[in-house]
Order: C-alpha cells, then structure tokens, then sequence
C-alpha cells in the first residue's frame, strides 16, 4: 500500500502558513453579525429576536419527507447490526436514495427536494438518532461534499452535469487532509499542473481520512497549483476540482477504521496523473480554500444538529433509568446527585437545539454572515453534547459501559450508550476542532482591531511599518478629538444652566476646569455633608469630545437652600446630549430622580441607600458607590 505513513518534511514557515490561511479568510463583512457585535462592544437583539419561525410553506413541503424518513429509519435500520458488522447494507443506502435523502437541499429542477437548510438539519437529527455511521454518510455528502460548494460556487454548466447525478443517490466526498496537513493547508502536498494542451490540469497526490471517499462516485479535491508573485513574493494558490472517482488514476489504498463510527466510509485516495477537465476547477483557480471555509459556515451545522440528537436520546435514557432503578428505597432520579445531572442534561440539551435551530434560520433568511455563529455553534454544541453522554454513562453505572449486544444476550434492554459516546467523540475533532474553533472565533472576533492596530501587533512588520501604525492610530485619535465645524460657536440649549465654577468643589471632586458637575454621571451625584462636597459624593464629569467648554457666568454646584428631608443639587447644564447629565433649574424634571417625600421633585436629584435618604448626619465612610438611585 502507497499510503504516506509519516509527514513529508515541512517546507513552509510559520509567516507563509499566516500568510495562506489569512488569504483564504472572507475579508470583508458584508452582512450583519449578531455574535461580531458582541465582540464590538453592541447588542443587536432585533438580529435574534423574535426567535426566526420557519416559513410555514416550507414545513408543509417537507414534513411528509420528514415522516417517511422517520418510520424508514425505525423499521429498517439495525444500528447495533451497523457497528457490529462496520457496513451500512445496501438496502438502507438504496431506501435513503429512494427517499430522496442524498438530494435534500438540491434545487428541485434538478431532482432534487430543494428543501431549505432548518429541513436538512432536522432530516439530520433523525438519523443522528438512530445511526451515527449513516449520518456521516449523509452529512460528509451534502454538507461538505460536491452539493454544497456546487450549489454556492458552480457554473451552470457545472451545476447541470453533476445535480441531477447527485440528487438520485450518486455519493460525493470532500478531499482536503494529507498526511502532513490538517488544519494548517499551506502545507498542502497535492499538486495540479496544467496540460500541455491547456485543456486540463494533471492531479497527482494522496488525501487522508476523505469521509465517503471508500465509496465516493464524485469528490471536491482541494489541491496546490501554481503559485504567484505578488510584489515580489511568492504567493501560494490552491484550487478546488471536481473529480470523478471513476478516472485513470484516482485509486482508494486504505480503508481506515476507527474507535466509532464503525461503518464510516473513510479512507486514503491517491491521485496519479489524473487529468481533470479545466471546466471541473470550481469557483476559480486559486480560490479553492476561500471556497472551502465558506462551505464550512453552513455545512458544519450538521454537528451541532446531531449533538442535539445526542442530547435528546441520552436525555431519554437518563430519565427513564432514572424512574427505574431503585437504590436505598427510592429510585435514583429522587438523589440530589442524579437529579442535578438530568435538569442540568435538559437545560443544555435545550439550549443546543436553540443555537442550532437560530443558525439554521439565519442561513435560509439570507443577509447574515454567521460564520462567528456556526463556528460557536459547532464549538459549544459538541463539548456540551459530550458532557451529556459522559453522564449519561455515569447514570447507567456498569449498564452505561457494556455493549448493547452484551446487555441483550443476558436478557437486558439493549441500551446502547457506550456506542453512543465512541461514534460521538469525533465530533470535538473533525470539521474544525475543539482548539481549532477556539483560534478561529477569536481570529474574526479581533478582525476590527486588527484592521485598526494590525501594523503595531501583528508579527512580521518591519520597524517602519509599526511606526507608521503607531502614527496613524495618533492621527486617528487627534481626528476623534477634534471639534466639528462650528460646534464651538453653538451656545447652550435653551433653559440650559450655565457650566458651574465654584472652585472648592471642583477640586474635591476632581473636575477640571471648565467642565460641568453633572447631577447624575458616572458616579452618583453631589450631596452635602457637614457643610461641604466630599469629593467621593460628587460624579466626576462625562468628558465631552466634541468641541470646547461651553463658558458662562458663575454659578454654584449647591442650591442655595436645603430642603426638608433630603440634600439636593440642582440638575446641570446637558452637553451635547449626552446622557446622564440633567437640565437647569426648572427644567420641570425631564428625566428627573425622584426626591424625598413632599419635595415636589422637579429639576433635583436624591441619593438614597437601601430606599432610605441621606440625613446630613450619615457617617462619613458611607460608599456612595453602593447607593442607588431611583428614577422615573
């Protein structure tokens, strides 16, 4: 056998693999991003809320699929049969293609369901209930395979070959890992070359672990072709095919069996001298791992809809064991420790099928760039999923850890949760690992500051070009600062009170000159104790950006009397509209604090703790942080 057992030596540094994986990232946010304006600093609620239904046209064209999917798979698949025998039988295969099952998300003219991607992943869940091996099957055809990136990417041309093939059951595989590249392409190995002719391109190589690839009639390769010099340096391109595996040359060496998954068709293809037609390069050359990435924004939603499957079946389980079996005179589900297992396995299960079904809806509206979304999605879907089936084994005890054929042959129901937690476990592994996804939620999380700071933090900047960054973000900064045009000129809002000068209690609290004491800023107000200000009881002021201090007569921070009950400022100037800082006197309590009793409560501001008000004679180390105040 010619598999590559150990990785080629490494020919690529560090700064070229950066340099491949950040051309291959979509650049530019076109759409919104609930999850990017997170990280922004902004919570865009109407991106999520009302919860997205789905179109009720398209629940009725699919939920007969859905019912027959369901029964087929309960009267014809023997899962425990599947992994014991590491085959799925023929006859499942031809039942899902008869079903429909190998087309559901191509367009209907062309064979296919044409059904959207929430009715997919609920076809998914199904199966993922029932069989893992047969999920792979489907999954690593529709989601990763020749369909998705076909139907997002394809020629016409393309598009009329290839769909009506597929939607009739003509399995497809996707072609990426090599020996010595996972996560890290630039170290791709898989070399396509043009023809003499020019009329095809001469793929030569080996592709690891290509799910379906055992069984695959068509498959996406992923291979290098030749590189570019842009300003000087070389620039490596990799470029997506379209390959039938019936060609000369492509051959499968290696079958590969794993811990689970016992019948996934997986294995080693190699490639030599395939020629593939220069129409079957997908989307463009050079373009092959932007279009693989893309993929992956919908097509790793598959495994966070499976993981809910996993939740709900483990779930089932659980609770159903948890009624059964009785220990020190009552069933365990009735013990702390077993009860906080099954509500703390109910309320992630829920949660999961909430960040699957949101992203799901988000693909099939349109106008989202949820690439943040499924990567989290498939993130905190998998490892929450393994949690529940790692106490699902707790629950079970021995029962959890013994094979369901075992179970059965000594008169036991065939549970089979060890089978569930092997076919399982790859799914914090394959289409983006666990850490992987970590890197890459992070890496688009910090895509705005690095657009900003890049020349100062990223490595590989000489010393001019950090300068210059440091020079722009001084620049941009001034920029910020500067007043607008005729922003100086404006005079107070009409009613307005003028900005206050007296100087002791400016210095107690720390404002500086010519700036406002507002009357509720960003740390309480201003309160009186014993006959003056105490620096801590006094907001300093909100800063304002947008142009000089505002001048005007000398005014005093205290009102000129006190009140009964309680000690009162009246409400300063507002600046620019800025939030927090109230009207002048009289300003008939425009967002006024409420004030003690029988005050009357127009323009004047309370501090009260715990719905008590300040007396004059409350101790001095009183936290004016922990007061809180009320308002209309």
């Amino acid at each position: 056998m010619a598999t590559t057992v150990t990785p080629r030596e490494r020919k690529v540094s560090a700064d070229e693999a950066r340099e491949v994986a950040e051309a291959a990232r979509e650049h530019e946010w076109t759409a919104p991003s609930f999850v990017r304006d997170l990280f922004l600093g902004r919570l865009r609620l109407d991106l999520v809320h009302p919860y997205p239904e789905q179109d009720a046209e398209e629940i009725r064209r699919a939920q007969p699929f859905l019912e027959k999917l369901e029964r087929f798979l309960r009267e014809r698949v023997d899962s425990d049969r599947i992994d014991r025998e590491g085959e799925i039988p023929e006859t499942v295969i031809q039942g899902l293609r008869d079903l429909g099952a190998f087309g559901i998300k191509i367009p209907r003219e062309y064979g296919g369901l044409g059904l959207s991607q929430l009715s997919y992943m609920r076809a998914i869940e199904l199966v993922s209930s029932i069989d893992g091996s047969i999920t792979a099957l489907l999954s690593a055809h529709q989601s990763i395979g020749v369909p998705q990136p076909l139907k997002m990417f394809g020629s016409d041309e393309q598009k009329q070959r290839y769909f009506p093939r597929l939607a009739k059951g003509a399995i497809s595989a996707f072609a990426l890992t090599e020996p010595g590249v996972g996560s890290d392409p630039a170290a791709m190995e898989t070399m396509a070359v043009p023809s003499e002719d020019g009329q095809a391109w001469i793929l030569n190589g080996e592709k690891l672990w290509c799910t379906n690839g055992t069984k695959a009639e068509l498959m996406v390769v992923m291979a290098r072709t030749p590189s570019k010099m842009v300003n000087g340096k070389e620039k490596r391109q990799i470029t997506a095919f379209i390959v039938e595996t019936a060609w000369p040359g492509v051959k499968v060496e290696h079958r590969c069996h794993f811990m689970g998954l016992k019948a996934i068709y997986n294995g080693v293809i190699s490639f030599k001298n395939v020629r593939v037609p220069r129409e079957n390069v997908l989307w463009g050359e050079g373009k092959g791992l932007k279009l693989a990435l893309i993929t992956l924004n919908t097509g790793r939603l598959t495994l966070p809809i499976s993981s809910v499957a996993a939740g709900k079946r483990c779930l089932e389980i659980s609770r159903r064991w948890s009624s059964e079996r009785v220990q020190w005179g009552r069933p365990i589900g009735k013990h702390d420790a077993i009860a906080q297992k099954i509500g703390a396995m109910a309320a992630n299960t829920f949660a999961m099928e909430a960040v699957a079904e949101l992203c799901g809806a988000m693909a099939d509206r349109g106008g989202y760039d949820i690439r943040l979304e499924a990567a989290i999605a498939k993130l905190y879907n998998s490892e929450a999923g393994w949690r529940i089936i790692d106490d699902t084994v707790q629950i079970r005890g021995g029962r959890g850890y013994e094979t369901a054929d075992s179970l059965r042959a000594r008169g036991e129901r065939p549970v089979a949760v060890e089978r569930i937690m092997r076919d399982f476990r790859i799914n914090l592994i394959f289409e983006g690992s666990s850490e992987i996804m970590h890197l890459f939620i992070a890496r688009e999380a910090v895509d705005k500051h690095l657009q900003v700071a890049g020349d100062v933090v990223l490595p590989g900047k000489t010393l001019g070009q950090r300068l210059r960054g440091i020079l722009a973000q001084v620049r941009g900064v001034r920029a910020a600062r500067a007043p607008r045009p005729g922003r100086g000129a404006r005079g107070p809002a009409p009613g307005a009170g003028r900005v206050p000068r007296d100087g002791a209690v400016r210095t107690q609290a720390r404002v500086p000159p010519g700036r406002a004491v507002p009357a509720g800023g960003r740390r309480s107000g201003a309160v009186r104790h014993g006959g003056r200000v105490r620096a801590g009881a006094v907001a300093a002021a909100a800063r304002s950006r947008r142009g000089p201090p505002r001048r005007g007569p000398r005014r005093s921070v205290l009102s000129p009397g006190e009140r009964a009950g309680a000690r009162q400022v009246p409400r300063t100037a507002p600046q620019h509209g800025r939030p927090g800082l109230s009207g002048g006197p009289g300003s008939a309590g425009r967002g006024a604090s409420v004030a003690g009793a029988g005050d009357g409560g127009a323009g004047v501001i309370v501090i009260r703790r715990h719905d008590a008000t300040l007396h004059e004679k409350a101790p001095q180390s009183c936290n004016v942080a922990s007061w809180r105040r009320a308002t209309v």
